[in-house]
């Protein structure tokens, strides 16, 4: 018997889903301090399978994608659930709450979820704090830390590089690698950001004030894009030496979702399966970067469609939430 689909899940389901996903943070940032019960109560250990991308070791290529741990509240739990890597995040330079409630809502029979949250976060500072304290008190996974950086919803768009930059300076020492995540559907403008200039722009001031002690930078991208659109930026990161791309993030395709139950956000799960698949196969047609596949994987298959497909890693969020621990094997054992 699966005890998180039977038991755990019925209890979650039955709340409000941002009030569940609260919860299962607060557990889950108390069982940070007691990792070895975390890893009894996640049942059998993920196989090992490491792989090196963008210089770093990986120790099995199913990693946590943004959006779960937004305050990094809960790291050597998710190394101790079996996860391969973690990416913390969105963060924004400046603390925000996001947008009003109620902002995520779940669709069992699509196996999807939309959300507007809106980069709600305790800002760079807060969590760059957070993070050092990790490091000091001896309890900083073994697994590589993602950080996933976006725009402050008060920060105008012509000054979004300075922005991204304060998080990236102050965050700079705690990350494996960083992404700049310019795809978010739930801050007014942010997807405006794609272009090419300026998202080169973004690029540039980063790459200028990190001099030559550079951190893998990667971006995450919506599987909205148009494909010359999606070309150019494949073109512009090959052109800046940035590590690789994240395909992809939520959708603003709704077709899947009953008219009469439709919410306004970005829409994760299965339903943006084709989508993220058709936008990893056309980057891996323009480039050798490295991928990181995410939207739409929740088993054997679709893990196995990523990587024939050219993916190096693979991230998942939506399926965990419907499938716990036991995902991580089923995809570590494709």
């Amino acid at each position: 018997m699966d005890f998180y689909q039977n038991l755990i899940r019925p209890i979650f389901f039955s709340m409000d889903a941002e009030e569940a996903h609260d919860l299962v943070m607060s557990a889950l940032e108390i069982g940070s301090h007691f990792p070895a019960l975390v890893r009894l109560s996640a049942g059998k250990a993920v196989p090992s399978s490491p792989r090196t991308v963008a210089g770093i070791t990986f120790p099995n290529p199913v990693g946590l994608a943004a959006g779960m741990d937004k305050n990094g509240l809960a790291l050597p739990a998710w190394e101790a659930l079996g996860f391969g890597f973690i990416e913390v995040g969105t963060i924004t330079a400046c603390a925000q709450p996001g947008n009003p409630k109620p902002r995520m809502f779940r669709f069992p029979q699509q196996q999807a979820l939309i959300n507007r949250l809106g980069f709600n976060n305790e800002g760079a500072e807060a969590v760059a704090t957070r993070l050092e304290a990790l490091h000091a008190e001896g309890r900083w996974p073994r697994i590589p830390v993602g950080l996933n950086i976006g725009k402050s919803k008060v920060t105008p768009a012509e000054k979004a590089h300075e922005d991204y930059l304060a998080s990236f300076r102050r965050l700079h020492d705690l990350g494996d690698y960083f992404v700049i995540n310019v795809s978010s559907p739930n801050t007014p403008g942010l997807r405006d950001l794609q272009s090419t200039e300026a998202l080169g722009r973004i690029i540039r001031t980063l790459r200028d004030w990190e001099g030559a002690s550079r951190r893998p930078l990667f971006v995450k991208v919506a599987p909205d894009l148009a494909e010359e659109d999606l070309v150019a930026i494949v073109q512009l990161a090959e052109s800046e030496e940035l590590a690789g791309l994240i395909a992809t993030n939520t959708t603003l395709d709704h077709s899947a979702i009953p008219k009469d139950r439709d919410q306004t956000g970005g829409l994760s799960g299965l339903p943006v399966r084709a989508r993220s698949l058709a936008a990893l196969q056309t980057i891996r047609n323009q480039t050798k970067l490295p991928v990181i596949a995410c939207g739409g994987i929740s088993d054997a298959v679709s893990a196995r469609e990523r990587l024939d497909a050219g993916a190096d890693l693979l991230q998942v969020y939506t399926s965990f939430i419907y499938q716990g621990p036991a995902l991580l094997r089923r995809l570590a054992q494709r």
